[in-house]
């Protein structure tokens, strides 16, 4: 006896539901890692916009953030909360060259560093992300019904 769905070639509603959720999970991580790669690009735009430059005392280091300490010209002593941007390397008591925001001293980062350095791992997680995505999204959409039209037709 032969199932209308077999013979049909209609999908299981669950695969599909699947591989849209999948799809759906893809696109959302996707549009999170394009809005954080233009997030640095606006940061960098607003410093090198009004541009200051100090030398920073690096406080603590973690996970999360780094957190320094520099003086403006105005005599006044920033900490940036979120911490600095691109701070790759850094160790506690170290000095650094920072470049600021002159209008906004919490916008901050390594001298001489850019939203180019956040290519690599946004980029690379993507890829990572869609290579496991990918495949999974084709095999419960699109393999699952090339397989019942082929056991249909013997």
């Amino acid at each position: 006896m032969v199932d209308d769905a077999v013979r049909t070639g209609a999908r299981p509603p669950a695969r599909l539901l699947v591989s849209r959720a999948l799809a759906v999970l893809g696109a959302v991580v996707t549009l999170i890692g394009v809005t954080l790669l233009a997030a640095c690009w606006r940061d960098d735009l607003m410093i090198e916009q009004r541009l200051g430059k100090a030398t920073a005392e690096v406080v603590s280091v973690s996970f999360q953030r780094t957190v320094v300490r520099f003086a403006t010209p105005d005599g006044a002593v920033h900490s940036p909360s979120q911490g600095l941007l691109y701070p790759d390397g850094l160790e506690p008591g170290q000095l650094v060259r920072v470049e600021y925001d002159t209008a906004d001293p919490e916008v901050a980062r390594v001298a001489g560093r850019t939203a180019v350095l956040a290519l690599l791992p946004i980029g690379t997680f993507l890829l990572a992300v869609w290579a496991v995505l990918a495949p999974l999204i084709w095999w419960l959409g699109g393999q699952g019904s090339v397989r019942q039209r082929r056991s249909s037709t013997v």
